[in-house]
């Protein structure tokens, strides 16, 4: 995850520094991160190197920044002196990058691994074999009864109490109605048959009707009962898929994500003063829907290198359609500054620009902070 997030930064500004030097603009610098210099090396005209905060990274073209003073030997390969499919193509390159990357990735996990398998409802179907054990009850600091019976990912379930488990839900079901209760859960591993003792623990859980919906009392308050708890998640069942087939199911998991990434976007802004409220004691509820999540709290839920290349296809998404928001400092900033340039043949008002720009510089910043805030304070579980 951590060199996923890395590269992801690295091939964003690799976008944007190809495409300049491509058309001959002078490209000064090409840095890793913000802040102070820790490493550089001068190639030809160009500093690479690494910054303290490995929040991000820059390359600085010349003549983007329109208060920049240039040597009149070097006004013809500015950024500001090129025509505008250039330009287009120089600031959009690093959004277009995320999106390639995204598709890729999409596609390469559904080859390689195979996509998620549904039912007619749309629900994802789930094996017996195990992906993951629960260290912990919910809530609590007790080890879970899967872990104290020794269950290890990859085994499968075809047990309980001597009865043969078909599927998910027959096991679930069974464990569900005895709280308490001691069980034998016989499981394959590697092709041994094993016996597991666990005494399941007591969880609180909310009662649900035919559709699913939470069933609430006449105060409004949810419907609880006590159910037995053992602490796995099932692998997901998938679907074995050709380099063809995958294409158009890759483009069609990329069009879902990007609708979400869109909604969430939105719903970050909107929800951005009860997000900082919840900060401060406020109501958490905000949580549920609008959460930052840091590189901290990226690599707290990667999971098994399957999940964690589509997570980076996610992040790839969310990126790519943020930075194409039209307002500066953002790429979407510089092509709407040059759309408005080519439109109507006039230089906008840059310095009208400024205080929009710092408030999109520190709504960032700020989103920024609150999400290692969390992934430091109150991590997802």
């Amino acid at each position: 995850m951590i060199l996923g997030v890395i590269l992801m930064i690295i091939i964003h500004e690799g976008g944007h520094f190809v495409a300049a030097k491509g058309f001959g603009m002078k490209a000064t610098e090409a840095f890793f991160g913000f802040g102070p210099r820790i490493w550089s090396v001068r190639r030809g005209e160009t500093e690479y190197g690494v910054k303290a905060i490995p929040f991000g990274g820059y390359v600085r073209i010349i003549g983007m920044n329109p208060f920049e003073e240039i040597a009149v030997e070097d006004e013809h390969r500015t950024y500001r002196a090129a025509p505008y499919w250039k330009k287009t193509v120089v600031v959009l390159a690093g959004i277009a990058s995320h999106f390639i990357v995204a598709f890729a990735l999409l596609w390469f996990v559904g080859v390689v691994w195979g996509t998620l398998a549904t039912d007619d409802n749309g629900a994802v179907v789930r094996t017996t074999t195990i992906a993951a054990v629960s260290e912990l009850v919910p809530g609590t600091d007790d080890p879970s009864p899967a872990a104290l019976a020794g269950t290890r990912a990859g085994d499968t379930i075809r047990s309980a109490d001597g009865r043969p488990v078909a599927d998910w839900s027959d096991f679930t079901s069974y464990v569900s109605e005895r709280p308490g209760e001691q069980v034998l859960v016989g499981v394959d591993r590697n092709g041994e048959a094993v016996l597991l003792t666990a005494t399941l623990a007591s969880v609180e859980r909310a009662e649900l009707d035919d559709d699913g919906n939470v069933i609430t009392d006449s105060a409004g308050e949810p419907v609880t009962y006590e159910a037995g708890f053992y602490g796995v998640t099932p692998e997901a069942l998938r679907e074995s898929q050709g380099p063809i087939a995958m294409i158009p199911v890759a483009a069609s998991q990329f069009g879902e994500a990007a609708v979400q990434s869109v909604r969430g976007l939105w719903e970050m802004v909107i929800g951005f003063p009860r997000l900082v409220a919840s900060l401060f004691g406020g109501d958490d509820e905000i949580l549920d829907t609008v959460r930052p999540i840091s590189p901290i709290g990226l690599v707290q839920i990667a999971g098994p290198l399957e999940s964690t290349l589509q997570l980076l296809a996610l992040v790839n998404i969310f990126v790519g359609i943020l930075n194409f928001v039209p307002l500066y400092p953002l790429d979407g900033g510089h092509f709407a500054v040059a759309t408005y340039q080519k439109v109507t043949g006039r230089e906008p008002n840059i310095e009208r620009l400024l205080p929009v720009a710092a408030i999109v510089f520190l709504f960032l910043v700020s989103i920024g902070l609150a999400g290692v805030y969390l992934d430091i304070f109150r991590p997802i579980q």
